[in-house]
Parts: structure tokens; sequence; C-alpha cells
């Protein structure tokens, strides 16, 4: 019996010191991956980078005209991709029990999750760059909304299965329709949430290249003009970076801190929104 039981004693600290040593060399790797961006990326922050647009080689500039690219397309994809989500999570979480079409949308949603977003940048270039014969930030808007779908239908549809059906049972009992009960209880008490999912989208698509390449390329000067060419962030970091210029890569070290540091932000307070979820419960 002491055996067995010292066995298991070893065996349950040799699991823990694993655990503990696994999570210590991601940090590590984490901790390591941001200090080389704080250490590189600071060098090349200033004024200009937020009032000049992308220089030529060997000129002063900044990225202003590729971070308003970027807002300007990540806003659209958010105000379109958003709704669809949010209408479909609903559906397979409060009316979706029966019937085929619930486990169709779900088997669709886990290939789009899962899918490269290569994939969805060819798919955009094919479908819509084509057909208006030239790239365009609509057309970037358009590929970065079908990233934030499938990521918003997941989120709300756990987050409403989490709420009690107690609650859906009394404001039944009082008379209230199913729309009602939807619209008035259940987004209600998953706002947090469903607001957390949200934000996890925005982070995903924040630093997405390769639909991009396909779809709203580049542009060097500014531009707000959503039918043509647009600067974004990340096609201008991966353009600079792979330039034999160093003024370039300089900039581009400091582009990619930007996005790293709104990537880390927005995950801290999704993160933070999830926990009040998880605790009101």
């Amino acid at each position: 019996m002491f055996s067995l039981y010292a066995r298991r004693q070893f065996a349950n600290k040799f699991n823990l010191i694993a655990s503990l040593a696994t999570m210590l060399i991601g940090l590590s790797a984490l901790a390591w991956i941001f200090w080389t961006l704080l250490s590189y990326g600071l060098t090349g922050v200033s004024l200009d980078m937020f009032t000049k647009s992308t220089p030529p080689p060997g000129s002063t500039g900044g990225l202003i005209n590729a971070i308003v690219g970027s807002l300007l397309m990540t806003l659209v994809a958010t105000l379109v991709g958003t709704p669809i989500g949010i209408l479909a999570g609903t559906y397979l979480a409060e009316f979706g029990q029966r019937g085929w079409l619930a486990p169709t949308t779900r088997f669709i949603n886990d290939i789009l999750l899962s899918a490269p977003s290569i994939v969805i940048g060819l798919f955009v270039y094919e479908v819509y760059v084509v057909s208006t014969g030239h790239f365009s930030g609509w057309a970037g808007a358009f590929a970065l909304s079908l990233i934030v779908i499938p990521v918003v239908v997941r989120t709300t549809e756990n987050m409403l299965k989490l709420i009690p059906n107690s609650l859906r049972e009394a404001a039944a009992a009082l008379g209230a329709p199913q729309w009602k009960v939807v619209t008035m209880v259940t987004w209600r008490a998953s706002k947090a949430g469903i607001l957390t999912g949200i934000l996890l989208a925005i982070a995903r698509i924040s630093g997405e290249t390769a639909p991009l390449l396909f779809t709203a390329l580049n542009n060097q000067f500014w531009s707000t003009d959503m039918n043509a060419p647009m600067a974004n962030l990340p096609v201008v970091i991966f353009q600079m970076a792979m330039s034999p210029y160093d003024d370039w890569h300089k900039l581009a070290w400091a582009g990619a801190l930007l996005i790293t540091s709104a990537v880390l932000g927005l995950s801290v307070a999704a993160r933070i929104l999830f926990r009040q979820q998880s605790s009101s419960h």
C-alpha cells in the first residue's frame, strides 16, 4: 500500500513540476518576444510615426496612413461581422435544438474558425476583387469580417448557454414572448461574455496580413477612400521588414510593437470581462 501511495505521490510531483516547467518555457518565450519588440520598436517610436505617411527609402516618415487604414478596415469588419455573429450564435443557443440547420451551421463555423486566413483572402480576391477589377479597402474589410464572424458566433453561443434556464422560465412565466426573453434577459445577462468575443475577434484581425495582401494591397500615401487600395499596418510591416533599408526596418519594428501592444490590451480587457461573466454565474 505504501509503495502504491509513494508511486502516486511521485507521479503527482513529476507532473506538477513538468507542467510548471512547460508554463515557464512558454512565458519565457513570450517575454523574450515582447522584450525584443520593446528594445527594437521603441527606437522607432516618435511623433513622426503618428503624423506622417510611410516614406520612401532614405526619408523621414511615419505610419499614420497605415494606422488609419487598419482602423477603418477593422471598424468596418467589426460592424459587419458582429451583428451576423451575435444573431447566428443566438439562434444556435436559443432556437437550434432541433433540425439540421444548427448542426450544419456549427460545422461550417468550425471550418471557418480553423481555416487559414490566406484562404479567406483568396476567396475574397476571387469573389470581390476580380469582379470589381481593383484592390480596395472594402475588399479588405470584407475579408476581415469573415474572420470576425466565426469567433463571435462561437463566443455568443457559449455565453448564452451559460445562462441558467431558470431565468428564461421566469420570464416566460411572466408572459414574455421568446424574442423578448432573448433580448431583455439572456442578452443582458451575457453582455460581458459577448463583448469578450467581440474584443477577441478584433484582436484576431488586428494583425492579419495574408487576407489584406490579396484584397486591400497597400498605399504609400494618405487615403481614406475605401474603394481604392488602402495602407494597413500588417502589410506595411511585412514590406518594410523584407526591404534592405535600415530606416524602414526601424519603422517596421515600431509598427510591430504598436500592433502587439494593441492586441495585448484587447486580450487583457477580454480576460477581465470573461472573468466578470464567469463570476456572475
